[in-house]
């Protein structure tokens, strides 16, 4: 079914913007409240000035240029109205925009499905010096019914199938807010398992690593009333990973850069009522998809 465009009404002083509604109910909004690109996925039956489902787009971009060690930030993510906001553009079902980030001309396209939307960006690089790695991270927030601040209901899935990705922390539960957050829970996909379960780092966070790899690169947060399902998916990723006082959902995939040539990723986000074992079929059955 073809998504329908609605031109919104700011909710402040500031340009038009636009979203999408598909006929499912679902809808795609580009967010009024910070010019960074950020968009709000709304749930059918939700008001549209729904925050539920916060997705910054992205997060940063960062890449390494081919002859130098250090990864550098091409373009990070900042709060608030006061920033320059992206020429927003509909193309058919999908409201993208470019930038031009370093010699890299940046495209990023959201397109709305019946059953989540489809991120994709799009890397030109216009100088003839090559990236030997690329990323945008798409950061994925949610709050209210969706909120996972325990990791209760967040799960991969793993050779023997779903669990929950805070399996291996059990005393998360009743630990006092303040010693388990601030907080980072990573279960590796193709990267090495690490060999420390738990580390407190210089920056205050504690990270948490799963004891064996997923088998998939997704994730998936249960709503508090089972009702509802966001995932998140893509093709290859080199681990999974919540933070979960926000919790966010992190499958973020990696390229290369050639020369005068074009790479691109895709991560899908899946927003589906239903069983969480419905939206794992799906998300596997689309996963090849992406590029």
């Amino acid at each position: 079914m073809n998504a329908t465009l609605v031109v919104a009404a700011p909710a402040t002083q500031g340009p038009m913007l636009p979203h999408l509604g598909d006929p499912s109910g679902l809808e795609l909004w580009v967010d009024q409240d910070n010019s960074s690109p950020t968009l709000r996925i709304v749930r059918p039956g939700q008001p549209e000035s729904d925050r539920s489902i916060l997705v910054l787009f992205p997060e940063h971009v960062t890449a390494v240029r081919h002859g130098e060690s250090d990864a550098r930030h091409l373009y990070r993510w900042q709060p608030g109205a006061g920033g320059d906001r992206p020429a927003w553009r509909r193309s058919g079902r999908s409201l993208e925009y470019d930038r031009d980030l370093d010699s890299v001309r940046f495209t990023a396209r959201a397109t709305l499905d019946a059953d989540g939307v489809h991120i994709r960006y799009e890397f030109r690089n216009r100088s003839a010096t090559a990236y030997d790695m690329i990323y945008a991270v798409t950061d994925p927030r949610l709050t209210g019914l969706l909120r996972d601040e325990r990791l209760e209901r967040t799960y991969v899935h793993y050779a023997q199938g779903l669990q929950l990705l805070a399996a291996d922390t059990p005393g998360r539960l009743t630990m006092p807010e303040d010693r388990w957050l601030p907080a980072r829970y990573l279960a590796s996909y193709t990267w090495p398992v690490p060999d420390r379960r738990q580390e407190r780092r210089s920056d205050g966070i504690t990270y948490y690593n799963t004891r064996r790899p997923v088998d998939q690169p997704f994730i998936a947060t249960v709503s508090s009333d089972s009702a509802w399902v966001v995932a998140s998916v893509t093709r290859t990723t080199g681990n999974v990973w919540s933070n979960p006082e926000l919790t966010c959902q992190h499958v973020d995939p990696q390229t290369t850069l050639a020369a005068r040539a074009i790479a691109a990723t895709e991560v899908k986000i899946l927003v589906v009522p239903g069983s969480l074992e419905s939206v794992y079929r799906r998300a596997r059955a689309q996963r090849d998809s992406l590029q």
